[in-house]
């Protein structure tokens, strides 16, 4: 439950150095860039260091041209690779101009294919044309209409028949259309066209020198296949091309890369005068190597602080947890991490998480196929939940074995515990006799938990140096008195048959408690040394706190009757495999096992469903709520991400 040492970095040097600088602590894969504003406020005198991003151009140019080609070009490590500026530049322009010729040459051929083959379509429908089609629209008081008309349209030419001109030659047919061309007088073109266009008529661009359409056919027959080789050619030039320069590509498009991202760093920087100074954070265990390489650099002066001397600075935070703990960041991080001077809760989610799942999908057969499909999750797809399914799918099978489940079967596993020395399985869920021991139990767990989460709340402000918070707040000693005395003592009373309610417990560790949290704003603001502790009107401040406290009681009930869920899944579990079993059954036969089979496939897609969100929001709402705000804001050093091999 910890977050990675950070230091805060304040680098200066002369302005033409700057670049080198940026380099160095983009290749160092661990520096945090920040707003100099962050660290100083009097920055009248300063400006933002000029940025004029080339790279940019040149990085967009480069990958238009091998998008065009489809060509994937792997980004690896360039740090053996400095070019200057121009000199990248240079060979990224001469890379795009020779891909760009080449693809231009193709989608020159690959445009005239498909006009040979629109026009090779076209010239089809008319192959029984025995007449030059150049001489035809060619024709000075006569015009030709090559097109389609649809098959309903046809029988609508009827109605023209008093005028000679609508009249439709039909060449081919396909299942809707007619293929043809309708003549017109040049004077009546407009009239006659308007009455085709009616019958949506639909004209095509026939092709056509001194050659008659079959004439054409003929000619497309041999054009297209050669049409078809020349595009073939074109592509494996591109391809020979790609192939024989990869390298160079893929160094070139890797650098450019690099340098865009550093640029990001250089966006921060400021300057004044002939000097520029960039600042931003470090892990602590890194600070002596980047020290160590910009050092090297003339000019440049470095000054490192504790990231804890800064926190008014906002640090960033990087989680840093054992290797159980650590696939459960991704729920941490979903939430929000913490202030870089409050508690990590990741190790107390792996650990509260695990157990509770495992006690609501508590089967030993379903346990173990969760665990599987968690590990494929993780090796396949690096799914992080697939990290995060599997602890939790081994919880479920330890639970599974001591209730006796096993894909639903209750007692497969008496054989085992009579070897053992049981007369039978430790715990029968269904039983009724058990029933509120399962309910008191989750409730139980719930209530130590929640102890558990404001001890945290406690530890968590005085390592923020907010005492106020410790001792007055609901979560803090006043509230774990008043929520722990209040429990025991009911427990004690109603369970226990002990008389632990009397006047001096009431009022000493119920009623005082309550009164400091009813108090607690001011009583917070005297604590830490607020001069304006006291507020505008007590009269006001109290009528507002009676309402409030309803809320308060109000949360430590439903905090504490939320884990109801715990028990009630317990009991849903065995209660929907006994719906199962029953089903299977009834069908009998072999029908007995392919129930039984989907029936466990349909429980855990569900189940495991279900008990993942409520696990998840007893972990946010009900423990979370307790002690952590998840306010910070996540370590994101500059880092260039080449593919691996």
């Amino acid at each position: 439950m910890a977050v990675l040492s950070i230091r805060a970095v304040n680098i200066i040097g002369l302005t033409k150095y700057i670049d080198e600088v940026i380099t160095v602590l983009g290749e160092s894969g661990v520096f945090h860039p920040d707003e100099v504003s962050t660290f100083y406020t009097e920055l009248q005198e300063f400006t933002h260091v000029p940025t004029n991003n080339t790279y940019a151009e040149h990085l967009t140019n480069l990958k238009s041209a091998l998008n065009r080609t489809k060509f994937d070009c792997r980004v690896g490590e360039v740090n053996d690779y400095a070019p200057s500026a121009e000199e990248l530049g240079s060979l990224s322009d001469s890379i795009v101009a020779d891909i760009d010729l080449l693809s231009n040459k193709k989608e020159a051929v690959r445009a005239q294919l498909r006009e040979a083959k629109r026009n090779y379509n076209v010239a089809r429908h008319f192959s029984g044309l025995d007449v030059e089609i150049g001489e035809v629209l060619k024709l000075k008081y006569m015009k030709a209409r090559f097109g389609k008309l649809p098959k309903d349209s046809m029988s609508k030419l009827s109605l023209y028949k008093n005028n000679q001109y609508v009249d439709f030659v039909v060449c081919t047919e396909d299942r809707t259309h007619c293929w043809g061309v309708y003549f017109t007088p040049a004077d009546q073109a407009e009239k006659i066209d308007r009455i085709f266009e009616g019958l949506y008529f639909e004209p095509v661009e026939l092709v056509g020198g001194n050659e008659t359409p079959g004439q054409r056919i003929e000619i497309y027959k041999e054009q297209i296949p050669a049409l078809e080789q020349e595009l073939k050619e074109a592509q494996e030039k591109i391809d020979r091309y790609l192939k024989d320069n990869e390298e160079m590509i893929s160094r070139c498009l890797s650098k450019l890369e690099e340098m865009v991202l550093y640029m990001g760093i250089r966006s921060k920087a400021m300057q004044h005068g002939n000097s520029f100074i960039i600042v931003g954070w470090v892990p602590s265990e890194d600070a002596g190597e980047i020290k160590k390489r910009l050092t090297k650099i003339r000019s440049v002066e470095l000054d490192f602080s504790d990231a804890k001397k800064e926190l008014d600075k906002r640090p960033p935070v990087k989680l840093k947890n054992v290797f159980f703990a650590k696939p459960f960041e991704f729920y941490t991080e979903m939430y929000g991490v913490p202030k870089y001077n409050e508690i990590d809760p990741t190790t107390f989610v792996a650990i509260t998480y695990i157990i509770i799942f495992g006690i609501m999908f508590a089967d030993l057969g379903q346990g173990f196929i969760l665990s599987i499909v968690g590990w494929l999750m993780w090796k396949i797809r690096k799914m992080k939940i697939g990290k995060i399914l599997l602890p939790c799918g081994i919880s479920s099978m330890v639970f599974g074995t001591l209730f006796g489940s096993v894909f639903g079967f209750e007692h497969l596993l008496d054989p085992m515990y009579r070897s053992m020395g049981y007369k039978e399985k430790p715990f029968e869920v269904m039983a009724s006799e058990n029933t509120n021991l399962i309910i008191f139990a989750a409730i139980g767990i719930g209530v130590m938990l929640l102890i558990v989460a404001m001890f945290f709340n406690v530890y968590s402000s005085l390592k923020q140096k907010n005492y106020g918070r410790a001792l007055f707040s609901t979560s803090g000693v006043a509230g774990i008195l008043f929520y722990g005395s209040l429990v025991f003592g009911l427990v004690s009373e109603m369970f226990l048959g002990i008389h632990v309610m009397t006047a001096p417990y009431i009022i000493g560790l119920v009623v005082v408690p309550f009164i400091l949290i009813f108090f607690s704003e001011p009583l917070t603001e005297l604590v830490n040394g607020e001069k304006d502790w006291q507020p505008e009107s007590w009269g006001g401040y109290i009528v507002e706190k009676l309402f409030e406290s309803i809320e308060i009681l109000l949360s430590y009930v439903t905090n504490t009757m939320s884990f109801l869920r715990v028990g009630a899944f317990v009991l849903v579990h065995a209660g929907m495999m006994m719906v199962v079993f029953v089903l299977a059954e009834t069908v009998g036969g072999a029908g007995y096992w392919v129930i039984v089979v989907i029936g466990n496939a349909l429980v855990m897609v569900l189940e495991a469903l279900l008990v993942a969100i409520q696990v998840l929001r007893l972990e946010y709402y009900e423990l979370f709520s307790r002690f952590y705000s998840g306010e910070g804001r996540p370590f994101e050093p500059v880092r260039f991400n080449a593919e691996t091999e």
